[in-house]
């Protein structure tokens, strides 16, 4: 885009993107974004690149990748550079890392349960959940 072209604003592309337009400044800082043109006034001057690699790096973090590994698959995205395996690798390490959360998870979900349930609601000082939360690990 040349100097002095309109293109599209920061809130711009922060709305087509479904963003905060901070975010689009965080992801410009660490270098997930590529910095944009600029006007002659100074002011970031997007085009419709810029939302694509927005909605790509949103939708990345909606499945919970992390900025390193969403920095792989954009550098694995671009042109050239596909690699089917190696994005399946990333996938499949972070698949690895929900599966154990969900484990982790649902220890915390039986824990929470069992002591819940065994908690009366009445006003008497003794309490299976404080007392869980008060047991040594």
């Amino acid at each position: 885009m040349a100097k002095g072209s309109r293109g599209l604003s920061i809130g711009q592309i922060a709305a087509a993107a479904g963003i905060n337009l901070e975010t689009v400044r965080y992801y410009e800082r660490i270098g997930l974004m590529p910095p944009p043109a600029r006007t002659e006034g100074g002011h970031r001057a997007y085009d419709p690149a810029h939302v694509r690699r927005l909605a790509f790096i949103r939708q990345a973090r909606a499945l919970g990748f992390g900025i390193e590994d969403i920095r792989t698959l954009l550098a694995l995205a671009a042109p050239g550079h596909r690699s089917c395996g190696e994005v399946r690798d990333v996938a499949a390490a972070h698949l690895s890392e929900v599966r154990a959360k969900l484990a982790r998870l649902a220890r915390l979900e039986r824990i929470l349960s069992d002591t819940v349930e065994r908690c009366s609601g009445a006003p008497t000082p003794a309490c299976p959940v404080l007392d869980m939360l008060d047991a040594p690990m």
